[in-house]
């Protein structure tokens, strides 16, 4: 018999849906049933809120039914819960201006690092609220499918070597690491291949906060919750998508599901059951 679950926490672009110009309708009417239930479901992405169905989620559900409804987004940076059925921050994680400079001066001097040393290309979004995302393979592009694809990992590790960075992703990290300690910040880095993302929090953060919140009254423990994601897959040894932080201390007694087709490697305790956005939305039909 399949498990019923009193929370279901997963991501978005590569999971509920397809891609963020993609309809999100399938997603929401999976989600809507389980909703009305009473059943919580909580979105955790690194997107922010403009990019979840056009940012304008809660039009499509009633104020009781988001009553159930929480997003952690912005990779750490905003917790939300739904108040007169807008979009409430219940917790931000938003760093202090000057802590954010530190962020971007950071990565500035990882790009040119990499640049001084390898002549190895990278660009910058320095418009994140909380981190900013190192492009690694500035020539590919993604288009509408933001989530990382099959034949990635294989092109960047080539161009790492190529340009004599014999310590890959693992390198890329420590760099990242390093660089942080000399401002002063202990930066929490991942990594989907084509970007290197550094700041202060990660999808770790929102589950860690959104868990507690729902689990306060002690009708819901953290064994009644299910995690599922497209990126846990691993890049290189130790190092896994941004979907394994949701992972923690506090979380490790739910059941994690990745619907990744990408062949390699998950972290302990996630089941690789494949099947895409597909498969999820499917679940969530089953649980209804």
């Amino acid at each position: 018999m399949l498990k019923k679950y009193k929370a279901i926490f997963f991501d978005w672009d590569g999971t509920a849906v397809l891609s963020r110009k993609a309809s999100a309708r399938e997603a929401i009417e999976a989600m809507r049933p389980l909703l009305q239930k009473g059943i919580k479901l909580v979105i955790v992405s690194g997107t922010t809120i403009e990019n979840i169905a056009g940012g304008k989620l809660e039009c499509f559900f009633t104020e009781a039914e988001l009553e159930n409804l929480y997003l952690g987004l912005g990779r750490g940076a905003y917790n939300y819960t739904f108040r007169d059925g807008k979009p409430y921050v219940f917790k931000s994680m938003v760093p202090p201006k000057q802590e954010l400079l530190k962020i971007h001066r950071i990565c500035f001097e990882i790009h040119q690092e990499l640049k001084e040393k390898y002549n190895f290309d990278t660009d910058i979004v320095f418009s994140r609220p909380n981190y900013c995302k190192i492009d690694i393979m500035v020539e590919n592009q993604r288009g509408e499918n933001l989530f990382m694809q099959e034949d990635e990992l294989g092109r960047l590790k080539t161009a790492l070597k190529e340009h004599g960075i014999e310590e890959g992703l693992q390198g890329l990290m420590r760099l990242a690491e390093k660089t942080g300690k000399k401002y002063g910040i202990e930066v929490c880095p991942t990594c989907d291949a084509k970007y290197l993302e550094v700041g202060v929090t990660s999808k770790s953060h929102n589950v860690d906060c959104i868990l507690e919140q729902i689990c306060r009254d002690g009708e819901i423990l953290p064994e009644d919750c299910a995690y599922w994601g497209d990126e846990y897959l691993g890049i290189e040894d130790g190092i896994f998508g941004s979907d394994s932080f949701m992972r923690t201390e506090r979380s490790q007694k739910g059941d994690f599901f990745d619907v990744s087709e990408a062949s390699g490697i998950r972290p302990e305790g996630v089941l690789e059951v494949g099947g895409g956005v597909e498969k999820f939305l499917g679940f969530l039909h089953e649980q209804n």
